[in-house]
C-alpha cells in the first residue's frame, strides 16, 4: 500500500513524499481509513512504529476539508513536554504547505508568549493537561468548536495521575466529535476510566506484535550495592562502542548526582528531568541530537518523546517502576530499523520487576558477566539455581486477545517455554574485551 491510497489533501501528500516516505507502517494502514471516517478509535502498538503520523495525518486532511474558523477544531493531549514538542514538529512538518496555525501549550514556557498565540485564530492545539487548563480557568482559550480530541499515550497519561484533568477539559468539548485514544498498551484500565470519552470505538491493538524488537539486544548485570552499579556502569562506558546514549534513573536528584559524577569523569552528559526548564530541557535534548553531548541521564520523563535516530544504546541503571515503562526506555534506541542495545542493572530487590518484565516482554533477559565485576553470592541472583523465585513464571499477560480491524484475528501468542538452566547462567565476558 502506498500513502497515496489515501487520499490526502495534495498538500499533505506533498509533504509526506518530502520527508521521503512512500508506504505506510501497519499502525498507519490500518488507522488512517477509519480515522478519516470520522469513528471513534482505541489504537495501540509499540513505540517507533508510526503512530504520531497515523494521527496527525488525517487530522490534518480534515482540518484542510473543513470550514475554517476562529476557534480550535483539533486538541491533543500529551503527558509530557517532550512529546507534545514532537507531534508539534511532525505536525509543522506535514502541514508545511497548509495555512494552519498550529500552537503548543506545555509547562516550563512564558505564559506570555502563549497568550499571544492564542490571541490569533488557532486551528489545532498540542498540549499538556495541567498548562491547558491553566489557559481554561483564565479565559483564555475557547474548545466549544473541537472537532477531534486525540489522547495520545493514553497509558502513561493515567500512570501520571491526569485522568482527572483529561475529564475536566473532556467537559468543555462538543458533545458530537472525534474521539481517538493512542497508546503504547491498552488494558482494561484504561477502556474502563475512558470509555465515557468514546462512542462506539474501533479497536486496533498491535502491542503485543513484538513488544520489544529482535534488532534490539537486552542484556542484565547483577549488582549488590550502588557502588558494585557505579563500577559496572564505569567499565561499560569506558569499554563499548557507544556512539551516543540514555541513562535512565529512578529520581530527579539521582540523574543530577550520576550525571555530574560522569562529567567528572570526562564523559560529555546531562541530565534530564521535570524539575528543569522547558528551554533547558529542549536545549538538551537538542545538543544530544547534535552530538555535542555523549550521554543523557534522565528520569522517566525522557522515555516517551525522544525520537533520536542514532542513540547506539539505553542503560536502565536503575530499573522502572512498570515493565511497560521499560519497553518504552529501551525503545529509544534501535530507532528507524537501526539496531541497538539495552542494558539494565538489576539488584536482589528487583527479582520480582525482572520477573514483570520477561512476562511482559515474552523474553528472557540474557544474564551477562564482566570478569573481575562479578555479583557476589550474597546478592541472591549470583546464582539462578540458589533462588527457584527467580524463575520466570509462565503465564499469558492476556486471556484474549482483541480482534485487529482489518486484519485477520489471531490467537494469543504461546507463553514462554519453560526456561532452560543455560539462559540463566551467566556469560562471562573479559574485562579487557
Amino acid at each position: 500500500m502506498s500513502f497515496t491510497n489515501f487520499n490526502l489533501n495534495p498538500n499533505i501528500a506533498k509533504a509526506i513524499h518530502l520527508c521521503g516516505y512512500t508506504e505506510p507502517t501497519p499502525i498507519q494502514t490500518l488507522c488512517i481509513p477509519d480515522i478519516l471516517k470520522r469513528k471513534d478509535m482505541i489504537a495501540s502498538a509499540q513505540t517507533g512504529t508510526g503512530k504520531t503520523a497515523a494521527f496527525v495525518l488525517p487530522a490534518l486532511h480534515q482540518l484542510s476539508i473543513s470550514k475554517s474558523s476562529n476557534k480550535v477544531r483539533v486538541l491533543v493531549l500529551t503527558p509530557t513536554r517532550e512529546l507534545a514538542n514532537q507531534i508539534t514538529d511532525a505536525t509543522n512538518k506535514y502541514g508545511k504547505f497548509l495555512q494552519l496555525n498550529i500552537v503548543s501549550l506545555v509547562g516550563g514556557t512564558s505564559y506570555r508568549q502563549q497568550f499571544k498565540k492564542l490571541s490569533r485564530r488557532v486551528d489545532m492545539i498540542i498540549a499538556t493537561p495541567g498548562r491547558l487548563l491553566d489557559h481554561m480557568k483564565n479565559h483564555a482559550l475557547d474548545l466549544s468548536s473541537v472537532e477531534i480530541l486525540i489522547l495520545d499515550e493514553a497509558d502513561r497519561m493515567l500512570d501520571m495521575g491526569f485522568v482527572d484533568d483529561v475529564s475536566e477539559i473532556a467537559s468543555h468539548l462538543p458533545v458530537k466529535r472525534q474521539t481517538l485514544l493512542f497508546s503504547a498498551t491498552v488494558d482494561h484500565k484504561i477502556t474502563h476510566i475512558l470509555k465515557n470519552l468514546l462512542k462506539d470505538p474501533i479497536l486496533i491493538d498491535l502491542s503485543l506484535e513484538k513488544l520489544t524488537p529482535t534488532h534490539i539486544t537486552q542484556e542484565l548485570y547483577i549488582a549488590d550495592d550502588i557502588q558494585h552499579k557505579n563500577r559496572l556502569l564505569h567499565h561499560i562506558l569506558n569499554n563499548k562502542n557507544i556512539f551516543k546514549g540514555i541513562i535512565f534513573t529512578a529520581t530527579k536528584a539521582n540523574a543530577d548526582k550520576l550525571s555530574k559524577e560522569l562529567s567528572q569523569l570526562g564523559h560529555l552528559t546531562s541530565p534530564l528531568h521535570g524539575d528543569l526548564k522547558q528551554n533547558v530541557r529542549n536545549r538538551t535534548i537538542e545538543q544530544l541530537r547534535r552530538g555535542k553531548i555523549q550521554y543523557l541521564v534522565a528520569t522517566d520523563v525522557a522515555a516517551r518523546g525522544i525520537d533520536i535516530n542514532d542513540i547506539t544504546h539505553v542503560i536502565n541503571f536503575d530499573l522502572p517502576r512498570l515493565p511497560e515503562d521499560y519497553v518504552h526506555r529501551i525503545g529509544r534506541t534501535g530507532r528507524a530499523g537501526k539496531s541497538g542495545i539495552a542494558i539494565s542493572f538489576a539488584s536482589r530487590h528487583d527479582i520480582r520487576m525482572v520477573e514483570k518484565i520477561e512476562r511482559f516482554t515474552h523474553q528472557i533477559l540474557q544474564r551477562e558477566i564482566i570478569v573481575g565485576l562479578e555479583p557476589s553470592s550474597k546478592s541472591g541472583m549470583a546464582k539462578n539455581k540458589k533462588n527457584k523465585q527467580f524463575n520466570v513464571k509462565h503465564k499469558s499477560r492476556f486471556k484474549t486477545k482483541p480482534q485487529q480491524v482489518g486484519m485477520p484475528k489471531k490467537k494469543v501468542s504461546a507463553p514462554l517455554q519453560k526456561a532452560k538452566n543455560n539462559h540463566f547462567k551467566f556469560k562471562k565476558k573479559s574485562k579487557a574485551a
